[in-house]
């Protein structure tokens, strides 16, 4: 494409901008950048991208999240680099700029800007002639003649002519881009309906015919671009939970030098190792590990913990969290693309950008669409002029109304605005959906399968017999424990923080931790290390023994912590009709115990990975439709062997986790809240697509009868556009109604 074909798509762009500093690298170690694309406006455009580039040497993969209207592409290095595909896809007709958080500012909402501008004119011009029709239409049952008639004919073509040059540019570009490639895009219908209707207005005008339609040019323009900046702001809010995360991280962060001195430093400018002072009241802009200070950390956005957490000194922390309650030092560990908040992102990216089978069935009705919308508007204008006997110019509107009438906007809507917006309230709720098509299948599910350690429970050690314990006794345990790593000595290390460790305490492995003291020994471990003897009780977990100066002891007894609601949780998955078991790998009394406490009726203990895998063929084979929980680490071969799978996730695991799902935060309640969303999304999406389908059964053979007129059909082109999307957004409402009910 020459440069000059280029122009009129660039006019209001901004200037190139180096595409390299934004490449990053995959898992696969391919490369990959995600591009803002500018003029994508239906399936069509997605698909003629997709195919374009993924046909170009080491280009892996080519896919474009129509809603967000960003491109990502992954390729190998070696073959090809960052500017080639760039430039291949300028060549396709769409400007694009690498993706970053200042793309997101809304000073850079150039679409938005272009299509308002555009509404205004069309708006300013369609008002204005339908003054001067209304005066024709009057005069037609009066005494006007034909000169005062010509005459308002040629004012209103002074009005409608510039007012359909510029306003008709959103539709031409593309269009006209479309033709260079010899491709017939979603928008050469429309901009031909108008400049049809434009050109025999003027040439009924010139010959001073009876008729003119520039009011209808005029308004048909106008309703088609209201139709398209509103598509374009639902959309815009469908995907702003995830765009917003972007700028949880601000723009500027207070570096600490060497020295002590203080100085700004932009966000962009962040590197693994620098020391950051984050103030009271401002986001984190790094991910790190705290090295002074204590504060409360507010996490709502990114996790979906409505509680704020207590942090302090080697915890880690993310970046867009929020300091509520004192300053913090930072050392950071991961900026930009690498931290958790860049993560979620790409992970709703991804999620956007797969392909779901309704997402398929769309793309293959739109891939067709143009050339069976043009056959039947050549075929309508045949057809009344032969058959029927009308005018040209009755036959040539009744042709322009089925081009506009027959616009598939909705049904290419249909699907992926409301995989936007439920994953944008998944997201709310601290729910990461990484694959589309997740939606589909967790909507299906009909059983529930939880692993035990880490999902079901926390994974985190619990004093059970605190209340038999004098205040000496953990105060020394807490004391030798306070230098060891161990998950038991770090239970006991939470219980009183402020402890300092006892000196001269060594550690030894898989035993225990030994102090010499003036008064004797000590020891802190397990019950033969210590010595001793008497391990009365029932209780089945995890245990430490201290053994004093003086040669007693004392039992220290740690239970794993159940999620806060598991039993709600699973009370709630039984409400909805699915069925819950329980698998683990701990031991039988452990498992019964955590079983017995959830409400779970049907566990089993001592299972390995394989008898995980082993139970969910056995139930896959019987017909049954299984959702697995389980941690993403320890149960990857369970997961994967899922019907569809979830997973628990700590910031520094959500990129590992193999699962369709990742959920934040100690709580189950993501569950439930997943499967409402998926039952809810495929409940909108068929209601999208049966709207879309009966939208245009019942439009094109009206419009093909003559009973539409052009204005009518952009009128109802553009509503059908935005009821889909209305509906889509109803998700949103769902949620908060059901949070809402007691």
């Amino acid at each position: 494409m020459t440069d000059s074909a280029l122009s009129l798509g660039r006019a209001e762009t901004a200037p190139e901008i180096d595409p390299a500093p934004f490449v990053t690298q995959d898992a696969d170690g391919s490369d990959a950048l995600v591009l803002l694309v500018d003029g994508i406006h239906c399936a069509g455009c997605v698909q003629r991208i997709e195919k374009n580039l993924s046909l170009l040497p080491g280009v892996r993969a080519a896919r474009v999240n129509l809603t967000t209207k960003r491109l990502r592409l992954a390729w190998d290095g070696a073959a090809t680099d960052a500017q080639t595909l760039v430039g291949a896809l300028t060549r396709l007709g769409y400007d694009s700029v690498p993706f970053a958080a200042e793309t997101l500012s809304p000073d850079q909402d150039r679409e938005g800007r272009r299509l308002l501008r555009c509404l205004a004119v069309a708006g300013f011009g369609a008002m204005n002639v339908m003054l001067l029709s209304v005066g024709v239409w009057a005069g037609a049952f009066s005494d006007m003649d034909g000169p005062t008639r010509d005459l308002f004919h040629w004012v209103s073509a002074l009005i409608v002519m510039p007012t359909v040059a510029y306003a008709i540019r959103p539709f031409f570009a593309s269009a006209l881009a479309g033709l260079k490639n010899g491709e017939m895009r979603m928008d050469l219908p429309i901009t031909v309906a108008v400049l049809l209707t434009t050109a025999m207005s003027l040439f009924e005008t010139v010959r001073g015919g009876e008729h003119a339609y520039f009011d209808a040019a005029a308004s048909l323009l106008f309703f088609l671009l209201v139709g398209r900046y509103l598509d374009r702001q639902a959309r815009a809010k469908a995907c702003a939970v995830a765009e917003n995360l972007l700028v949880l991280q601000g723009a500027t962060a207070t570096l600490l030098e060497a020295d002590g001195s203080q100085r700004a430093l932009r966000v962009s400018n962040i590197e693994p190792g620098m020391t950051l002072l984050v103030p009271v009241g401002a986001r984190l802009p790094a991910d790190g590990e705290i090295l002074r200070g204590r504060s409360d950390l507010d996490a709502s956005l990114l996790t979906g913990e409505t509680m704020p957490q207590a942090v302090g000194p080697k915890d880690k922390v993310f970046a867009g969290t929020l300091n509520r309650t004192a300053p913090l030092v930072i050392k950071v560990s991961a900026a930009g693309a690498q931290t958790l908040l860049a993560e979620i992102v790409r992970l709703m990216d991804v999620a956007g950008q797969s392909r779901a089978r309704y997402v398929r069935l769309v793309d293959r009705v739109a891939r067709v669409y143009s050339p069976v919308v043009h056959l039947a508007a050549l075929v309508t204008f045949l057809g009344w002029t032969f058959l029927v006997g009308a005018p040209w110019q009755q036959s040539l509107m009744v042709a322009v109304a089925v081009l506009i009438i027959t616009c598939p906007c909705a049904l290419g809507l249909a699907v992926p605005v409301v995989q936007v917006v439920a994953s944008g309230r998944l997201l709310r709720r601290g729910v990461l959906l990484k694959s589309a098509d997740g939606l589909e299948r967790l909507a299906a599910i009909d059983t529930v399968l939880f692993d035990k350690t880490g999902t079901l429970s926390l994974g985190r050690l619990k004093l059970a017999n605190a209340h038999d314990l004098s205040d000496d006794d953990l105060a020394l345990a807490v004391s030798l424990a306070a230098v060891s790593r161990h998950p038991l000595c770090q239970a006991l290390s939470r219980l009183r923080p402020k402890i300092a460790p006892l000196n001269g305490v060594a550690e030894h492995p898989g035993l225990g931790l030994l102090a010499t003291t003036p008064a004797g020994e000590l020891r802190l471990g397990s019950r033969l290390w210590c010595g001793a003897t008497d391990a009365a009780g029932d209780h089945y977990g995890p245990e430490l023994w201290l053994r004093r100066a003086d040669g007693t002891f004392a039992r220290f007894l740690f239970d794993d912590v159940l999620r806060p609601d598991a039993a709600e949780t699973v009370a709630a998955l039984k409400a909805r009709g699915l069925a819950v078991e329980l698998l683990s790998g701990d031991r039988v009394p452990v498992v019964e115990a955590a079983a017995r406490a959830a409400g779970i009726d049907a566990w089993r203990a001592s299972a390995a990975p394989s008898d995980k895998i082993a139970r969910l063929r056995e139930l896959a084979a019987a017909g049954r439709k299984v959702l697995m929980v389980g941690d993403g680490l320890n149960d990857a071969p369970a997961l994967a062997s899922a019907a569809v799978s979830m997973s628990p996730a700590s910031g520094a695991d959500v990129s590992q986790a193999a699962a369709d799902y990742v959920f934040q935060g100690e709580g189950l309640g993501a569950v439930c809240e997943a499967y409402d969303v998926a039952r809810q999304s495929q409940r909108l999406v068929l209601q999208n697509i049966a709207a879309a389908f009966a939208y245009n059964a019942l439009a094109v053979p009206l419009a093909v009868l003559g009973f539409v007129t052009p204005l009518i059909a952009a009128i109802a082109m553009s509503a059908s556009s935005i009821v889909v999307t209305l509906n889509s957004l109803r998700l949103y409402r769902m949620g908060a109604a059901k949070r809402r009910k007691p």
